[in-house]
């Protein structure tokens, strides 16, 4: 299926490693240009060469997303870097662990306030584009308590589905859409879960057995729904929480 993305210009936040760099590279795999962000500055080179590579434009900045004015100002030279914005994916994540205030400023300041910060940077792009697009990683952490002091991490991904759900009606009269992923467990290498296997194998099987497809997901399978959802072929899903978790979740949506 031709996701219609060639020519497209993207912004991913968070895109050097895992989900985010999954995300990045979908977009470019689907002939998108894309701009991206975190906060190492050689794995930000070294993800926008090899973006490059593919045949597409890249362009990337190391930043610290809580920063709000950095952010904004990256948004405003990624848009003139790639001739304007379609698409804004929203990635990057504090991972917050626990329930104390500092856990709390971090998710919030990371996982919901830099996904408002570059909404409103991007707004202006993406309403001259006539279709622009946004996407923002979520969790199912957001919706049920699956433990690993993820107190804070679930209450700031919770918070952006009413965000988005609110910002998707009104923006879908200036031509522009707002969607959500929340992924279940995702494993890679040097990831959250990564660690888990590594610090407790006991906890990480009780994990991975409690998904009744005794395994957890690839990055990449995550991607595909955000470049899925960023793209004209979701023409007519706005405000929606698509969730990826390979049937983990027991909650029904109403």
């Amino acid at each position: 299926m031709d996701l219609y993305l060639k020519g497209k210009r993207a912004l991913v936040t968070g895109a050097t490693k895992g989900i985010g760099r999954a995300i990045a590279f979908g977009l470019a795999a689907e002939g998108a240009d894309v701009a991206l962000c975190a906060r190492d500055a050689a794995a930000v080179a070294k993800t926008a060469e090899e973006i490059a590579a593919t045949g597409v434009k890249s362009f990337g900045a190391a930043l610290d997303v809580s920063d709000g004015p950095a952010l904004e100002g990256f948004v405003r030279k990624a848009a003139a870097a790639l001739g304007g914005l379609d698409i804004l994916v929203c990635n990057a994540s504090a991972l917050a662990e626990g329930a104390g205030e500092e856990a709390f400023r971090q998710a919030f300041e990371i996982d919901l306030l830099h996904t408002r910060n570059a909404c409103e940077a991007a707004l202006p792009f993406l309403e001259r584009s006539g279709e622009g697009a946004i996407v923002a990683i979520s969790s199912i952490s957001g919706s049920e308590d699956y433990g690993y002091g993820s107190v804070a991490y679930g209450t700031m991904k919770a918070a952006l589905f009413f965000y988005v759900k609110s910002l998707a009606r009104h923006v879908a009269a200036r031509g522009m859409r707002a969607n959500i992923v929340s992924p279940g467990t995702t494993y890679f290498e040097g990831g959250f879960w990564d660690q888990v296997k590594i610090n407790d194998p006991e906890g990480f099987a009780r994990s991975v057995a409690e998904n009744p497809m005794k395994r957890m997901a690839r990055p990449e399978e995550i991607a595909d729904a955000a470049v899925f959802l960023a793209s004209p072929r979701a023409s007519f899903i706005s405000g929606a929480n698509l969730v990826v978790d390979g049937t983990l979740t027991m909650r029904i949506p109403n």
